[in-house]
């Protein structure tokens, strides 16, 4: 049974939405005179707020009772909750969408608004990734024999990221680059063999290629993507963690960084599971490690000649 995280891109509601996603979501299926009041909160979220039910009216040129149309039509129980939802919405930062970046943006401006972008992106993933999808995930992964990543692009870079720390928890694993080698990885898995198939789209033909064939050889398929999609259908275990990407203004990262974000969620429940005796010996690598990078650093140091000194400047 696929365990699957968000709900159809569709007009349904998602809980999960903050008021602007909504407001965005609903914008085509208003009437023209609450698109107006839309245009007014979308254009100046943080203008908006401030707004009484009159000056909002006044700024969208329509009549109060279609501010509350308005605000009945987003899912607000009356102009008062609007402004504490636009509020809540506002303390978790402007996605891009709602703070555009242009080329007129200093550094300053280009370092607010991508990071506001990447802390509510951040935020979205978390509030869009379902609990009870990642508790079945950790078990999966703690009763594995062997683990697969695979991805390609960007996720490619998360697959490789989880197969670094998978191995410090006694599980052998493997994040091929090339398709070919992941196909024939996913061909000889085994009843208890994982598979973590990768991709933001969650389209990406390889992957999906990958992820049906180890399905096939009886593996258990956890998906990572950003939407619903072929791949999280696919999956026996569907973790969907929705960000905001705007691919016209900026190269898409904020989809990666949830995803490595999601990686860590996982490596540390299976970290906190595992045995007093297995923490210890994660502790003893820890130190050992720390231990030899000291006597490098202090090799290096000896090694380096002394310095002449210098000349006298005449």
């Amino acid at each position: 049974m696929t365990l699957e995280v968000e709900q159809a891109e569709s007009g349904t509601e998602d809980s999960t939405d903050t008021l602007l996603e909504r407001i965005t979501r609903q914008l085509p299926h208003l009437r023209r005179s609450e698109q107006r009041v839309a245009a007014i909160v979308l254009d100046n979220p943080v203008g908006a707020v401030h707004f009484t039910m009159a000056g909002l009216a006044e700024a969208a040129e329509v009549s109060e009772p279609t501010v509350m149309r308005f605000c009945a039509s987003v899912g607000c129980e009356g102009f008062q909750d609007f402004k504490i939802q636009l509020a809540q919405t506002l303390a978790l930062g402007l996605p891009v969408t709602h703070s555009s970046i242009s080329a007129e943006d200093s550094s300053a401006d280009l370092a607010e608004k991508i990071f506001d972008h990447t802390i509510s992106s951040l935020d979205r993933a978390r509030r869009t990734l379902d609990a009870d999808a990642v508790e079945h995930a950790i078990t999966a992964l703690l009763g594995s024999s062997d683990i697969l990543f695979v991805g390609f692009g960007a996720s490619g870079i998360i697959a490789q990221d989880a197969q670094q720390k998978f191995p410090l928890f006694g599980v052998p694993c493997q994040a091929p680059e090339d398709f070919h080698q992941q196909f024939i990885a996913a061909t000889m898995s085994g009843p208890r063999s994982v598979t973590v198939a990768i991709s933001n789209t969650g389209h990406t033909e390889q992957t999906l290629i990958v992820a049906e064939a180890a399905k096939k050889a009886g593996a258990t398929v956890i998906s990572l993507t950003g939407r619903t999609s072929p791949l999280s259908e696919l999956a026996d275990i569907a973790l969907v963690a929705r960000t905001f990407e705007d691919t016209d203004v900026y190269t898409p990262s904020t989809s990666r960084l949830a995803g490595l974000v999601v990686v860590d969620v996982l490596a540390t429940g299976v970290a906190l599971r595992r045995t007093p005796e297995h923490t210890a010996a994660v502790r003893r690598m820890k130190s050992e490690l720390a231990s030899m990078r000291q006597g490098v650093a202090v090799a290096v140091e000896a090694a380096e000649p002394a310095g002449s000194p210098e000349e006298p400047v005449s």
